[in-house]
Parts: structure tokens; sequence; C-alpha cells
């Protein structure tokens, strides 16, 4: 699951109040604590590493941030203070979420992180395509675009594996498979087969290479025309697949 870290990261740059917003809202929507206090949000901004944190009048901040938050009883002496259904909305205008499914948000942010991680041009740009997707829901073509940057991976770690046992593994799996030396050469090869290389090199295990043997399954399924419409849940699994497997 996304660290809160993570999560709040792109609020770096906003005011005190969006960053405790969205302190409560990840709060409330990926561990399930409906409220908290002020010394309780200060010490989750704390070890979030935000500037000013310890210094800040967190109790002044919540008090102005109406309509965004209200204060649903105490704990002891101490006010609570949750999010109301506008300041959920509000969070999650400003971090593009979907209001649909807590599932995708998790993807989302997942994915938010993996781009600004991935240094390759080529490889951003599939992964920035499948978040753009993502956001508006267009899953089918979330899964497509996310594999062509995972394959992507899986190519470029190979073409610096030895070459000789590269080839050599490409025949075992395909007699007809002609020789990989750059690595456009991987057009010609079929991804289950590059696969199975991968394993064959030690890049991934037997239960790894099955994995993304379904995943790339689910690819297919998704790229060719047809009825079938992953749900988020399936989509959900596809991405926590590959970010694990292939992008850690």
């Amino acid at each position: 699951m996304m660290t809160l870290v993570e999560f709040i990261h792109p609020l770096k740059n906003t005011s005190m109040r969006d960053i405790c917003l969205g302190v409560l809202y990840y709060s409330q929507r990926y561990e399930q604590r409906e409220s908290q206090t002020v010394d309780e949000l200060r010490k989750r901004l704390t070890a979030a590493r935000v500037k000013n944190a310890a210094r800040a009048n967190i109790a002044d901040v919540l008090t102005k941030s109406a309509p965004y938050v209200h204060s649903p009883g105490k704990d002891g002496h101490r006010l609570l203070w949750a999010l109301t259904p506008t300041g959920e909305n509000y969070i999650r205008g400003l971090l593009k979420l979907p209001a649909a499914d807590v599932e995708i948000e998790h993807d989302i942010s997942s994915l938010e992180a993996l781009v600004k991680k991935i240094k390759d041009p080529n490889i951003g740009t599939y992964l920035e395509e499948s978040l753009k997707c993502l956001q508006i829901g267009a899953l089918r073509a979330t899964v497509v675009f996310l594999w062509a940057g995972a394959v992507r991976t899986v190519q470029e770690k190979l073409i610096v594996c030895d070459n000789a046992k590269l080839h050599s593994s490409l025949l075992v799996h395909d007699p007809k498979s002609r020789r990989v030396t750059r690595i456009n050469d991987f057009a010609y090869i079929k991804e289950k087969i590059i696969l199975l290389s991968a394993q064959d090199l030690g890049l991934y295990d037997k239960n790894q290479r099955s994995v993304l043997e379904g995943a790339l399954d689910l690819r297919n399924k998704c790229g060719h025309p047809g009825k079938y419409n992953p749900g988020p849940k399936k989509v959900g699994g596809f991405v926590e697949d590959l970010v694990n497997i292939v992008f850690s």
C-alpha cells in the first residue's frame, strides 16, 4: 500500500491546511481511522517529514478549515477532527483521484510514485499514459500502456545479460528465434518467450514468471477487440504485480 509520505508528496508545496486535509484523507480512506486529535495529526505530519510540522498551530489550521473538516466528538478533553464529504472531494480534486473506487486511488498513487522513479523516457512515457488512463477510468487502456512499460523494462534488463546465454535460452523456447543484439530486436520475439528467458537468466523465479504470464494474458484480453472489461480489483492486482516484480 502507498505510504503516507508518498501519498501527500504532491501536496508538499501547498498550504499546511491542504497537507493536514491530505493526512486526514489518507487516514480515513486507507487506514480506517475516522478521526484523530491534533496531537495525533501532528505526529503523522512529523513522521511524514512535513516541514514546520512541529511548530505549526494545527488546532488553528483545523478550526479555520470549514467546510472541509468537522469535529465529531472528543477523546477525553481533546477534540477529534475528521474530513467532511466536501473535504474528501476537495482532496480528490487536488490529487486528481477518482471518486469511485478506493482500489483505483491506491493504484493512481502507486503509479504516480513509480513515474517519479523511472529515468528512461521511453518507459516513463508508457507509465504516464497508463496513469492518465487510470485517472479517467479507462481500465483496459491502463493495462495496455502499463504492460508496454513493463515489457520494455524486462527487455532492458535482458539486453545487458550475457548475449550467448540469452540467445541460447531464446532458442530453447523458440528454435526459430533470431539473435538479439540490440533492444529493438525484441520486437521479433514473442513476449511469452521473453518471460521464459528472463526466468532462465535469473531475473525472475518460476512463481514470478507465472504471475507475469498472467499479466500478459490480461494485457492480451484488454488489447484485442472484445467485450471483456476488467474491474478495479483486477486492474489493481495487475498494477501491484508489475510494480512489485518488474519495477522494484
